[in-house]
């Protein structure tokens, strides 16, 4: 097995994921329910934004999409949690493996561990905003 070289072999990968991910019984219903995915128009806009991961192209930009922002709203919607995300993980690994071997591909499973760790806080964050008091709003901060 060769490692992930190419643009089209991200785009490969992005094709293996989604057929898993949809059909999932723990997160399937996320993309289609929920998310009401567009896949075709999903996939050119996801595999930017791993192409930019792996090789630092900046093509996702043009999209002028937040993936924060963009799981925050999706998480108002039905809330994404830590087995959503494991099993996001392990669809992901599992469609890397399938396909690639190679310091890219292990990478990009590291890089996907970290985001999801990462969308997780932010979440749990926006999920608990900090309140600031009157009182704390009044201190005076010169004493």
């Amino acid at each position: 097995m060769k490692d992930i070289d190419s643009r089209t072999d991200i785009d490969l990968l992005m094709r293996v994921f989604y057929e898993d991910a949809l059909a999932d019984d723990v997160i399937g219903f996320i993309f289609s329910d929920v998310a009401k995915l567009d896949l075709e128009h999903h996939l050119p806009i996801i595999g930017d934004f791993w192409e930019g991961v792996l090789f630092g192209v900046p093509e996702y930009a043009k999209h002028g999409r937040n993936p924060l922002a963009v799981h925050r709203d999706l998480d108002l919607k039905v809330q994404l949690t830590e087995e959503h995300f494991r099993r996001w993980l392990e669809l992901f690994s599992m469609s890397i493996d399938s396909e690639f071997r190679g310091p890219r591909a292990e990478f990009l499973k590291t890089r996907a561990r970290a985001i999801a760790s990462r969308m997780q806080s932010f979440l749990a964050e926006a999920r608990c905003p900090v309140v600031i008091s009157a009182r704390d709003q009044s201190t005076d901060l010169r004493a």
